[in-house]
């Protein structure tokens, strides 16, 4: 039990406690509070005492970063960790709930962006299968009636001639409908659609419904032949109704089942593969002016007639990049969906979700009375589930979601709160079909996200287990701590947001403050992992920074009064507010230097940066992406512009030019003083990629402070490709390292990564004692280790002159003493790490197979092995005839070099030799030596499944930890 002393509560009568847990890794993921000495007056004086900023009691430790607890060695967050981040979502559980598949997001180098593939977990027992690899996006997969298939849609090349037309420049592969067997085996294409599959589900097992857009008219296919890519807006003719056909899985067969002239955007097919409800659009202008709204069509899978539903109040079950969500009940008696809310007579900018039942028997959509006025969670996929007679739900409530189970009794539902296991941080939910097992998404703004399921016995999880071990790396780092917090922001209003520490806290010191503000405005931060390339918390929180998440006026998941507060005219007049006066209030808790204050955000936190920085001149550093600063073009450029303009500024520029005038910072930026760094998609659709160029070009012009404006092409409003990704990030470390926190060293854009100029720099910190690689400690020779891929790793491989101080027989040739020691054993090995750890008061080791061995395979190519010597790629016949060779020229081992002759690898501290020179020793799985690495007497040979290195050219390296 580790006693913590909140610092928010430092020098009070009372303290909160936490249980410290860890597991495999030195992460603390969890940290269960339990108020041990805190009282009922003692909460009142806590009120009291912190009214002005309230410090909520359920603190989203992960790690504290306080002296009194040792988080151990950990790995620096990496940019990459930001940008490449793995991640598990569209899981669906098999019909006899043993089974669920789902999809992995993880990025591709040679594709230079995220990629998406099938894999299947068992429910049953700990198993994994990867469905399906390469570089394509697979996306929806769904079970069929029996569960023996599976289908996806994937952009993968139905056939070779289509990968070469893709390859030469032609449109990107169509979107198809794939099948696989759930047993295993390789996917094969099912459609084969012109202009691809918009949505589709089974109706039975030999049976699927798709949409698709209609065959192309004769106008189109001109278009084609001409090699005419231009676009009229809005234009039927070049964009077909999309309709609904049946796909026969025998052979592919394709029946016509509507001839509607609108637009399908998903369908749901009934259990009993008798009717789908499905979303039609109506309009090609409805993303822009919200005028004609998408109704819900129930149809008969018979006949392909169909019925639009209806209901006492306004349904608006779909907006454009949403996903829709409709369940059917098991017996296929009706289903659920979401509909958007507002008081706005046409308008769904600012809304809240609510639940809608349709009873195929009564012939209209009813209104679920959740008993909850903030209604269904936003921004949550499944927000809720169909178990047998009832549902389960996330509702909304702030930075996290509430999860409620809903039983069915006649006409009304009756709620009971979920508890037991993660229901505080439910993040998606799908339960099997008897309600007994639920599979979900959990994480907290200081733990990683995974897939868990757990066991359901009434209204109680219980017997969590975790599904996925996305992103491995993060097990040997360390997540800021991080907790709730509350302040009165505009209007005297109760505000809430997020606090994440520095890594590095000391209690009494003042730290730099990062204001990092979500977009939106209906969107929310949440107490759940969110750091990624428009938000990498983690990456400024090891830097000494604190980062503070505002859920300012207007954001979601507050009800809709919150979200609706900053409509009509009043956009900007409460945001700005609210954020300010909640950096006054961590100012006034004595935790933030208000002299080093700066702020962040993409998309509307790009706009509120933007009006932050007019606003006040305290912001050191700025950084504003797809940001605007000039309504006008905002309101016709915008595919959302008309929509989201009238109705937060309560006009359109025709009717009030002068509005959109005041409402423009354009004709501000002579207030502003903040060194600005802007960025911009240069398709950006979302926010208009002009709107940077005037932000960036009326600074540049003022001259009134340091601007610089990095545009990305062929990006729009989220950054795909990977490059841009990181090239977003660096410069925006390197802006805020300058302005900031002022620790950026000056740039040298001459001297390029990894090129022996930049290698002879770095090697300006290795530790050398006399001649010797190494460091005294303690009297004794001993050998640096350094941060690498989440390890304390020997820079080199041990030296002769190190393990001579251990083995004082151990004989050393003059002028050898920097070379690996060799002719060592396993047992050796262990024996020294045992003395080096007695001698030094710290903790050596050798490595782990399960750490190390990626490590090692990537580093073969380009080190002292045989290919280097011989001059070539060798394989095992020329190696057998080298041999012979290398005996003329005597020694035990004349092909060692000194440690660090080849370049090292890592972006920070290198490292060396770890793909040549001596293989080097681990410990198994079964804690047997194992020699991992390549050495000077073997090739570098990826094919070979052990090394067959000789005992005079075997050594190790250390690693320093647990």
């Amino acid at each position: 039990m580790a006693k913590i002393l909140h610092p928010a509560v430092q020098g009070k009568s009372f303290s909160f406690y936490a249980e410290v847990k860890c597991s495999a890794s030195p992460m603390l993921y969890n940290l269960s509070l339990a108020f041990a000495e805190v009282t009922d007056s003692m909460r009142h004086l806590a009120a009291r005492t912190f009214s002005c900023f309230t410090i909520i009691a359920d603190v989203c430790l992960a790690a504290a970063p306080n002296s009194e607890v040792h988080a151990g060695i950990t790995a620096p967050w990496t940019v990459e960790d930001m940008v490449a981040r793995e991640t598990a979502d569209e899981f669906r559980i098999s019909p006899e709930g043993n089974w669920v598949v789902w999809v992995k997001s993880s990025p591709d180098a040679g594709k230079d962006e995220m990629v998406s593939n099938l894999f299947l977990t068992s429910l049953t027992e700990k198993r994994e299968v990867q469905l399906t690899r390469g570089a394509d996006h697979n996306s929806k997969p769904r079970w069929s009636r029996s569960g023996r298939m599976i289908a996806f849609l994937s952009d993968r090349p139905v056939l070779k001639q289509e990968a070469k037309e893709t390859e030469a420049g032609e449109d990107e592969n169509p979107t198809q409908v794939w099948l696989l067997d759930a047993a295993g085996g390789e996917p094969w294409p099912l459609t084969r659609i012109e202009r691809g599959v918009k949505d589709f589900d089974w109706i039975d097992e030999m049976t699927i419904l798709i949409a698709a857009e209609e065959t192309p008219t004769n106008y189109l296919r001109s278009l084609k032949d001409h090699k005419d890519r231009g676009q009229a807006i809005d234009d039927p003719r070049q964009s077909p109704p999309v309709r609904l056909f049946k796909v026969s899985v025998k052979n592919g067969e394709i029946t016509r089942l509507t001839t509607n002239d609108d637009w399908v955007v998903t369908v749901a097919v009934s259990t009993d593969g008798r009717y789908a409800a499905v979303i039609h659009a109506r309009s090609l202008s409805y993303e822009f002016d919200e005028k004609i709204r998408p109704v819900i069509v129930v149809h008969d899978l018979a006949t392909g007639k169909g019925v639009p539903i209806h209901a006492d109040v306004p349904i608006v079950p779909w907006f454009a990049e949403a996903e829709p969500q409709i369940r059917w009940t098991g017996e296929s008696s009706g289903f659920y969906f979401v509909s958007h809310y507002s008081t706005h007579p046409v308008y769904r900018q600012a809304f809240v979700d609510q639940l809608f039942y349709y009873e195929l028997s009564a012939g209209k959509a009813i209104k679920v009375d959740l008993g909850w006025e903030r209604e269904l969670g936003l921004e949550v996929e499944p927000a809720f589930a169909v178990i047998p007679n009832g549902f389960v739900a996330l509702l909304a409530d702030g930075v996290r979601f509430k999860a409620a189970r809903y039983l069915r009794q006649g006409s009304s539902w009756q709620r009971e709160w979920l508890e037991g296991d993660d229901v505080k941080n439910l993040f998606g939910i799908e339960i099997t079909r008897d309600g007994r097992t639920a599979v979900y998404r959990s994480s907290a703004a200081s733990s990683p996200e995974q897939l868990f399921q757990a066991a359901i016995d009434g209204n109680r999880l219980s017997n969590r287990a975790a599904l996925t071990h996305l992103n491995s790396q993060f097990a040997q780092k360390t997540p800021s701590r991080s907790e709730v917090v509350r302040w009165k922001g505009a209007l005297g209003e109760e505000v809430e947001g997020l606090l994440f520490y520095p890594q590095i806290f000391e209690r009494g010191k003042k730290f730099p403050l990062l204001v990092m503000i979500h977009g939106g405005p209906l969107s929310m931060d949440l107490d759940a992992w969110d750091d990624r390339t428009s938000r990498p918390m983690n990456l400024y929180t090891q830097r000494g920074s604190f980062v503070f998440t505002p859920n300012y006026h207007g954001s979601g998941n507050y009800g809709l009064a919150w979200a609706e507060s900053i409509g009509g005219g009043k956009y900007y007049e409460l945001e700005v507010p609210d954020i300010e006066k909640g950096v006054d209030a961590l100012i006034a808790r004595g935790l933030v230097d208000p002299e080093r204050l700066g702020v962040m955000g993409w998309s509307n936190g790009g706009i509120l940066t933007v009006a932050l920085t007019v606003a006040s001149t305290r912001y050191k550093a700025a950084s504003s992406g797809a940001g605007n600063v000039e309504q006008t073009s905002d309101w016709s450029y915008v595919k959302f512009g008309a929509a989201f303009d009238n109705y937060y500024f309560g006009a359109t520029p025709l009717d009030d030019p002068q509005l959109y005038l005041r409402k423009s910072p354009l004709y501000d930026l002579k207030k502003v003083r903040t060194p600005t760094i802007v960025f911009s998609g240069s398709e950006d659709r979302a926010v208009g990629h002009a709107q940077g160029w005037m932000h960036f070009r009326t600074l540049q012009q003022l001259g009134q402070t340091d601007v610089r404006f990095v545009v990305f092409p062929g990006e729009e409003h989220g950054l795909k490709k990977l490059a841009h990704r990181r090239r977003k990030v660096e410069e925006e470390l390197a802006w805020f390292e300058k302005y900031l926190l002022k620790t950026a060293p000056p740039a040298n854009e001459a001297v390029k990564d990894n090129s022996p100029l930049a290698q002879e720099l770095k090697r300006r910190s290795i530790m050398i004692v006399g001649t010797n690689y190494g460091m005294l400690l303690k009297s004794t020779l001993v050998p640096e280790v350094v941060p690498f891929r989440g390890l304390e790793l020997g820079r080199f491989e041990l030296t002769r002159a190190q393990f001579a101080a251990f083995d004082k027989n151990y004989r050393i040739e003059p002028g050898t003493e920097n070379y690996p020691a060799n002719n060592i054993s396993f047992s050796s090995a262990q024996a020294y790490c045992t003395w080096l750890s007695k001698t030094t008061g710290e903790n050596f080791r050798l490595g782990k197979v399960e750490e190390l061995e990626s490590i090692y395979r990537e580093a073969q190519p380009n080190e002292n092995t045989l290919d280097y010597w011989a001059g070539y790629s060798v394989n095992p016949d020329d190696a057998a005839r080298l041999r012979e060779k290398i005996g003329k020229l005597g020694g035990a081992a004349p092909l060692l070099k000194e440690v660090g002759s080849f370049p090292g690898r890592g972006n920070g501290e290198m490292v060396f030799d770890l793909g040549g020179n001596v293989a080097e020793w681990v410990v198994d799985k079964d804690g047997s030596g194992k020699l991992l690495g390549g050495s000077a007497d073997q090739p570098s040979d990826p094919h070979s499944p052990e090394s067959q290195t000789t005992l005079p050219y075997t050594g190790f390296r250390v690693v320093k930890g647990p």
